[in-house]
């Protein structure tokens, strides 16, 4: 399906303001492909349509996984926005027609992460969290310019931002996203990648 294709069909299912989210994660998603070697139509329509269940209640968002047999965790049955990834990635393939399993499981993980991510996982998980709607972020700069030089580490900062915003706020944490953590920091100290920019504190 073509991308302007897509774009009209989100600017129809989503909020003014999601809607732009999604354009600049898409923007960003097309930018880190080019810089990375990926492919950047792929990249695109994968940050196009991250957020496309997004709008959805709780129990819209329940009544969609049952409708597509998506197992539903007791987090998440706790905090049913999470369920919106695995829903719009339901909806990539079943309804805007897009079989491609990389996009299907970098709209999957891109609130979670997951260890091992691929590349293109790699890149919707940071172009969600820096497009340049975003409202501003502890250390968002720093993440930014990460994300254009070592990809790892900009998921390692926004993985630890995350979790000390929710650990602060007392919400609930999926588990994924402490073994995602763990994951890239573990990662980061075996191969010292993390260490040649010494702008960041790990």
């Amino acid at each position: 399906m073509e991308l302007e294709h897509l774009k009209d069909c989100m600017k129809n299912v989503l909020d003014k303001s999601r809607y732009q989210h999604s354009l600049g994660v898409e923007e960003v998603s097309c930018d880190l492909a080019f810089i990375y070697g990926y492919d950047t139509d792929k990249a695109c329509i994968a940050g196009i349509l991250h957020d496309c269940a997004k709008n959805l209640t709780g129990d819209q968002l329940i009544c969609e996984c049952n409708r597509y047999q998506l197992p539903i965790k007791e987090i998440e049955l706790k905090c049913k926005n999470l369920l919106h990834a695995k829903v719009g990635a339901a909806h990539a393939r079943f309804i805007y027609g897009i079989e491609d399993a990389d996009i299907y499981n970098a709209i999957t993980y891109h609130c979670t992460g997951r260890p091992a991510m691929s590349l293109i996982e790699e890149i919707i998980f940071i172009a969600d969290y820096i497009e340049p709607y975003r409202k501003p972020l502890p250390k968002i700069d720093e993440i930014r310019r990460a994300a254009y030089e070592e990809l790892d580490l900009a998921v390692y900062l926004i993985l630890k931002n995350t979790l000390d915003h929710l650990q602060n706020t007392g919400a609930i944490i999926d588990t994924l996203t402490n073994e995602t953590y763990e994951y890239y920091k573990a990662k980061g100290d075996c191969n010292g990648q993390f260490k040649r920019n010494d702008t960041f504190s790990l």
